[in-house]
């Protein structure tokens, strides 16, 4: 039996991928037995984004809804930082020679990437060393699960150029990450925050050293992989959702979305595994 999300269309033919071996461009991207690996691989220059990497980015963050090979996702960067937002050079320094149509085209085209990756089903952890400002920033609080280190230097520096610090869904996310009070600062401010005041605030779920910040994200991903990934999808949508709904509607909609997850075989596989003391060998269907 096929089983859809909440909201999802019931009678259309679900196209199926492998990811594995899908060559990038514009970054690194590799999938280690159901992991992907994302690596923001500019270390030069502290990892950038171009217009080019938004649109990559954004397209496979898409097509990890239909892969049957990925059940979770990390993004880093390489070298000693995650990402320094938007290349002054190649995206900073064009926009200012841009029309209001352009503008707005690689405004949405930015709030796609964040849409695309709250929608795709996969949990997405963001291991964080080094500078993780503007555009970065905004990538690593689009994702579920954020760890950092102690030299983690965080900044939402839209206003430092000029600009508001409500963009790509900053100021819809980052007060449910921290709340309202020190998102207004952050955001307000754009000053840096580091790795131990992240984690202090809830930016950050875990400080790790640098050199076990991978290894942890992957040990991570690996325990996400292993759980019910139907059942890991249904709660990431809802999490998602919920943001909008009041209580009551909240409380009919995990209803309908843990009464689906109910009807899984992995469901029925658990209760099998407790009874016969067993671990339960989740398969996602």
């Amino acid at each position: 039996m096929t089983r859809h999300l909440p909201g999802e269309p019931h009678n259309l033919p679900v196209k199926r991928i492998a990811l594995k071996g899908h060559a990038a461009r514009h970054f690194k991207f590799e999938v280690k037995d159901t992991t992907a690996i994302i690596t923001l691989d500019r270390p030069e220059r502290k990892n950038p984004l171009a217009f080019e990497s938004y649109v990559e980015l954004r397209d496979l963050f898409r097509s990890f809804s239909e892969a049957t090979d990925v059940k979770a996702v990390v993004i880093t960067g390489a070298g000693d930082n995650f990402c320094s937002g938007g290349d002054v050079y190649e995206i900073i320094g064009p926009l200012t020679k841009l029309d209001m149509p352009g503008l707005l085209a690689f405004t949405q085209l930015t709030g796609d990437l964040v849409k695309a990756m709250r929608a795709c089903p996969q949990p997405v952890i963001a291991a964080i060393d080094g500078i993780c400002v503007g555009a970065g920033a905004i990538l690593a609080l689009a994702s579920d699960v954020r760890l950092g280190t102690s030299r983690s230097k965080i900044a939402f520096l839209f206003t430092r150029v000029g600009l508001a610090g409500c963009d790509m869904g900053g100021c819809a996310m980052l007060p449910r990450v921290i709340g309202q009070g020190r998102a207004s600062e952050l955001l307000f401010t754009g000053r840096s925050m580091m790795g131990e005041e992240a984690e202090r605030w809830g930016f950050l779920n875990r400080l790790c050293t640098p050199d076990s910040l991978m290894s942890e994200a992957m040990t991570l991903a690996a325990e996400l992989t292993s759980g019910p990934t139907f059942a890991h999808a249904m709660t990431k949508k809802m999490l998602h959702e919920e943001w909008n709904m009041g209580v009551d509607q909240a409380i009919d909609a995990e209803a309908q979305a843990q009464a689906i997850c109910m009807s899984t075989n992995d469901f029925h596989r658990a209760y099998h595994a407790f009874v016969g003391k067993q671990k339960p060998e989740f398969k996602g269907d």
